[in-house]
């Protein structure tokens, strides 16, 4: 038996209400390019929009002229979404709390998840949305996940309840010495002072 190995997400799919509100959201409050439009193929009646999140995958939105935007929290009962998260340059999510308020969207606040910053808000359909942004870059040849992994490891043998900055500076140190060689004999911390 063999896995069906996945390589990234290709895109996510969510049922939205008339075409001009999910534009206006995800386009124009999330600066999705709206890339192209064509039929729901598995339902006439519907129009099946694609934005660009920025990564070149896709977000889609089945629309509907006839639906109208509910304001209510979508369910988060098993087997629902309970939310989608996006990632933002840190430069964008320093500007995020007031770029929501002055469209007068309720939100979070930032959050403190130790790896990285988040802030909360519901999509004109009740939809929950994350803007993260990573406390740290990787280094060369490294994923954001390559650098988590690691972290998480430290974090364990430390017995540390969650993910500090502490554990990524050193988790990036330690994928560093593994995979870049050195000449030096000795590649221990130092004080030259």
């Amino acid at each position: 038996m063999q896995k069906l190995q996945s390589q990234g997400v290709h895109h996510i799919t969510l049922v939205g209400a008339d075409r001009q509100t999910s534009i206006d959201f995800w386009e124009g409050v999330l600066g999705m390019p709206f890339i192209f439009e064509q039929p729901n193929l598995d339902k006439a009646s519907e129009s099946h929009l694609y934005f660009d999140p920025g990564d070149g995958r896709l977000i889609t939105v089945f629309s509907d002229e006839s639906r109208s935007p509910v304001k209510r929290r979508t369910p988060t009962d098993i087997g629902c979404v309970h939310h989608i998260a996006f990632s933002v340059s840190r430069v964008t999510f320093l500007q995020a709390v007031a770029r929501l308020d002055e469209r007068g969207i309720k939100h979070s606040g930032v959050k403190d998840r130790g790896f990285m910053d988040s802030i909360y808000f519901e999509d004109p359909l009740g939809l929950l949305i994350e803007l993260a942004s990573y406390r740290f870059e990787p280094p060369a040849g490294f994923s954001h996940a390559d650098v988590l992994m690691e972290a998480h490891k430290i974090r364990v043998a430390r017995g540390d309840y969650a993910i500090a900055e502490v554990h990524l500076a050193d988790a990036i140190q330690a994928l560093v010495e593994r995979s870049r060689k050195t000449l030096s004999e000795n590649r221990a911390a130092k004080n030259p002072y």
